[in-house]
């Protein structure tokens, strides 16, 4: 449980941290450690050089102008939590955030460290593909922004390249109604199967998946009033994704998440908060 021998270097600047990436290949960018550090203590990974980054102050803002939320790379999941425009005008991110984890782990860990490691079951890959989000990557090019849809390349891959790194988030202002679910074995456990549900209003919308497949895919579905009939739905927008495990249990919970979270986007954003403190509730 230890790790393989490794340079530490600590920076304050985005500039310093891709210089360092450019010259070692196989360096990594560290902030929270959450998940970085486990992998190194098992040896799945052996990166000779650490790069931190918690210095950079450019990298740990929230903003919001009435159109888009920026979010910097830096910020931990519970200043997500408890960000008073975010529950204002991103209930669903509020609510995610929660689930992210435990209380620990929230106040280390980074929503750009979760992006850059792309566990099939994070909530925040999940999100920002739901919400359309643009996800900014700066390396010795300068900064482009992906499109959320086309970030994530499969099971904990993406296309951010060894010189470069995840600097911030842009999401604009939802168009319809959001709801969220997962469900764990505990509070803060890896999600078996988690769902967002878009709601249009005019019996169609979008659900997007996460901790079914090898990555977050945002399809297109029916959202009827009867409950038999979205569920029939739910099982056709099923069989557009490569299911990890083609499980009936697995496929159960995802079409009774999809369900809930459907539920939940009826809610205004108090109740919703409201609703979701108790945590995962039974099918």
């Amino acid at each position: 449980m230890k790790p393989a021998a490794f340079e530490y270097r600590r920076v304050t600047t985005v500039a310093e941290a891709v210089k360092l990436l450019r010259e070692t290949p196989d360096a990594k960018i560290i902030a929270g450690g959450q998940s970085l550090v486990p992998l190194m203590n098992f040896r799945l990974t052996r990166p000779s050089l650490l790069v931190d980054v918690n210095g950079v102050k450019a990298l740990q803002h929230v903003g919001w102008d009435g159109a888009y939320l920026r979010i910097g790379s830096l910020v931990r999941h519970q200043q997500i939590a408890d960000h008073a425009e975010i529950q204002k005008h991103f209930p669903v991110l509020t609510v995610a955030a929660k689930h992210i984890g435990h209380w620990a782990i929230r106040n280390r860990g980074t929503i750009g460290g979760s992006l850059a490691h792309a566990d099939p079951a994070s909530e925040w890959s999940a999100a920002t593909v739901t919400l359309q989000a643009e996800i900014d990557v700066e390396g010795p090019q300068g900064i482009h922004m992906v499109p959320a849809s086309e970030f994530f390349l499969g099971y904990y891959s993406t296309v951010v390249q060894p010189d470069e790194l995840i600097v911030a988030v842009r999401i604009p202002y939802p168009k319809f109604r959001i709801g969220f679910a997962e469900m764990a074995r505990r509070r803060g456990d890896f999600a078996l199967a988690g769902a967002y549900v878009e709601d249009a209003g005019n019996g169609e919308g979008f659900v997007t998946w996460f901790g079914v497949a090898d990555k977050p895919v945002r399809v297109p579905t029916l959202l009827p009033d009867n409950m038999e009939t979205r569920r029939e739905a739910w099982q056709q927008a099923l069989e557009t994704l490569a299911i990890a495990d083609d499980s009936k249990p697995r496929l159960h919970l995802a079409v009774q998440m999809a369900e809930r979270a459907w539920q939940h986007s009826r809610f205004d954003g108090a109740r919703y908060l409201s609703e979701e403190a108790g945590g995962n509730q039974p099918l």
